[in-house]
């Protein structure tokens, strides 16, 4: 349980910093900070997945909500506008729990009530429940009433909304049930209620500021639209709750959905993998990234902003599904970005207004065969991978070796080049109009990394299902890459590996990518030459929240994340750190160790940074990236799936040195021979 009490609040901006997330499987989630004060365009209590998993629109932002107490009006609700904060609710705000969902409670004169916000599970739904506690008054009052009035937005949720004459502003009412459809095109927005008395309004609150927002060079003000106000008597009933939803809901099943909800997370604690609490937060927070596409499973990439990406869902697959036992879903994801295989690769995202993929990305598909050795590994469902994948494989072996998009096509000495003029393909993606921050064109080493990981795992399929001539032939280009990647890659001067091979000098950048010619199960690297990697990224790179995308020691380094869009994004690949590269650095530095209880040692302790950062930024999470520099502030999304798969998977298998049996022998490097 993550808990917070008045102190927390004292120093109001460090609340601000503090998320909670709900989501609702479908891509949909609700979300603000500790203190009920939004602070993003992103916040809301309903963001409802249209297109599940993409679509997404706020339409529920917030409830202004006012105890009432013999006639006095307290308000609990806080906002930000320009130069001031109203109401400031938070001075009522007893103590903040995530347990498993976030509850609220509020003192008033001595009443106590609890405010509870979850989703349902595969709906756009949001239960909002207010239950009282206790009454330490020494008289009960007479008067007790709970009035909530609904914000609305009614927009995408990268965009913010501003006062207009096209509202509709009409209120459908039924018994217990209020209904709006303010825009034509959009759903309409069901408000379940067991409110004693509904009161129309049609006002507007204007010039809400998101602090976030306006950090981020974004657009940070927004109005909102009050349709009607709410009036529960807590006297007559100590429960007032509310079901927020695209569909018509009954408001007497809000404390089933309640249990319902609980049982459900209970199971996916009982699913981790090892008994202890940081490992229970990662498997709990694990379960967030995985929704529904059609009727099949993938990835969000990050909340608030991502949708699915096929890199990040391969990428997170393994952690985010095979420690827990999740098999299905990740048999399931698996066979969802199988279907939108075209040209030999993997999409690089699937657009939030369901348009047609892109396939802007070169390393996505060859994450796609890690992703299914994974799976293999745990699983030993060699029916399902020799029907479905093997020969999709090696058609995707096939289109890389002629050549496929951007330049995509193995070159004479058997690696892979890639890249176009204008065109991002690799993870370090940051594009600001026509500038590619990191290009990367050539053979980026981790490309090569993958590629020759793909051969071995298809020599080593082939060889299963009795597919002599293919093993032969992967056999020879794996051997044939290996032999051209020490040659051009190993720089003696540098002790490490170069980051870009291209048609000039090779690139002597120390980054990150380098580390998987170490941590994948199959490397080309001789044992020396590997530990010489590890020694190199430990020293420039490491930090106590993941690994630098840029050594401190280079010009273009950049330690602070900072700024409007362009300065944000020339920042994201040049030194920021990402918390996902520790999980194949741990992988590696274990892996060069032979695997030592010493080195286990060090790297749980590598890990113990993030157990603290868990109670910050998204509660319960771990964040996309931290500043280079120190303090290493957390930054950009709230809660990343890599982030939270890798240092999982790391977790179970390397330090707790759970690794199935199957996977060590492809563990350890292979040597071979041109």
């Amino acid at each position: 349980m993550i808990q917070f009490e008045r102190e927390t609040w004292s120093d109001l901006e460090a609340a601000l910093r503090r998320e909670w997330l709900e989501t609702n499987g479908l891509g949909g989630f609700a979300s603000s900070t500790i203190v009920g004060l939004n602070t993003r365009r992103y916040h809301g209590l309903l963001v409802a997945a249209t297109k599940p998993p993409v679509g997404r629109l706020v339409l529920l932002s917030k409830l202004e909500e006012t105890l009432l107490i013999d006639g006095r009006r307290f308000d609990l609700s806080a906002n930000r506008y320009p130069g001031v904060i109203h109401p400031q609710g938070f001075h009522y705000l007893k103590q903040f729990h995530l347990d498993p969902f976030p509850v609220f409670t509020y003192e008033v004169e001595g009443i106590e009530m609890d405010k509870s916000v979850f989703m349902i599970h595969g709906e756009n739904s949001a239960v909002i429940h207010y239950e009282l506690r206790k009454n330490n008054r020494p008289e009960v009052p007479r008067n007790l009433r709970l009035e909530i009035r609904p914000l609305i937005a009614f927009r995408d949720y990268h965009s913010t909304t501003h006062e207009n004459g096209v509202i509709n502003p009409a209120v459908q009412e039924s018994s217990g049930l209020a209904s709006v459809t303010p825009y034509d095109g959009l759903p309409s927005l069901h408000l379940a209620h067991n409110a004693i008395e509904l009161r129309k309004t049609g006002d507007w609150y204007r010039n809400f500021e998101y602090d976030a927002e306006r950090e981020r060079g974004l657009d940070c003000f927004e109005d909102l639209f009050n349709p009607f106000a709410l009036c529960f008597d807590l006297r007559l009933r100590r429960l007032a709750s509310i079901i927020a939803s695209t569909e018509r809901r009954d408001v007497t099943e809000a404390v089933e959905y309640r249990r319902a909800e609980i049982t459900r997370r209970r199971k996916v604690l009982v699913a981790s993998p090892i008994e202890d609490g940081f490992a229970q937060s990662l498997a709990a927070a694990s379960d967030q990234y995985l929704v529904s596409r059609g009727d099949e499973k993938t990835v969000i990439a990050g909340f608030h902003w991502f949708g699915d990406w096929g890199r990040d869902t391969m990428i997170a697959l393994p952690g985010l599904t095979l420690p827990t036992g999740k098999y299905d879903v990740a048999r399931s994801i698996l066979r969802t970005f199988a279907k939108h295989v075209d040209q030999g690769m993997l999409p690089n995202r699937f657009p939030d207004a369901g348009e047609t993929p892109e396939y802007n990305t070169v390393d996505a598909a060859l994450w796609f065969f890690e992703a299914a050795r994974a799976y293999l590994a745990y699983t030993s469902d060699l029916e399902f991978v020799r029907e479905e994948l093997y020969p999709m494989f090696a058609d995707i072996i096939s289109w890389h070796a002629r050549g496929t998009r951007y330049g995509i096509k193995v070159d004479p000495g058997g690696l892979l080049a890639s890249g176009e003029l204008g065109v991002q393909l690799t993870w370090m993606d940051a594009k600001v109009g026509n500038w590619v921050v990191t290009p990367r064109r050539g053979k980026p080493v981790e490309i090569q990394a993958l590629w020759y990981n793909a051969l071995c795992i298809m020599e080593d399929l082939a060889s299963r299902f009795g597919d002599e001539a293919a093993r032969k032939r992967y056999r020879h280009m794996a051997a044939v890459a290996r032999w051209s990647f020490n040659r051009l890659f190993w720089s003696e001067k540098l002790g490490c590996l170069y980051d870009v091979i291209n048609c000039g000098p090779p690139d002597p950048s120390i980054r990150p990518n380098q580390i998987f010619a170490v941590s994948l199960p199959h490397s080309m690297l001789p044992r020396d030459r590997a530990r010489r990697v590890v020694e190199k990224v430990e020293e420039h790179l490491l930090t106590p929240f993941g690994l630098r995308s840029l050594a401190p020691s280079d010009p273009q380094y950049r330690g602070r994340y900072t700024g409007a869009p362009t300065e944000r994004d020339g920042a994201y690949h040049q030194g920021t750190v990402w918390a996902w590269l520790l999980g194949p650095f741990i992988t590696a530095y274990i892996k060069v160790n032979g695997g030592s209880e010493e080195a286990r040692r060090q790297a749980e302790a590598w890990f113990s940074p993030f157990e603290s950062h868990l109670a910050e930024a998204g509660l319960g999470h771990i964040s996309e990236i931290f500043e280079g520099d120190a303090p290493h502030r957390p930054c950009g999304c709230i809660g990343q799936a890599w982030s939270v798969a890798e240092i999982l998977r790391a977790h179970y298998e390397d330090v707790k040195d759970l690794r199935p049996n199957r996977d060590r022998e492809a563990a350890q490097p292979r040597r071979r021979t041109g």
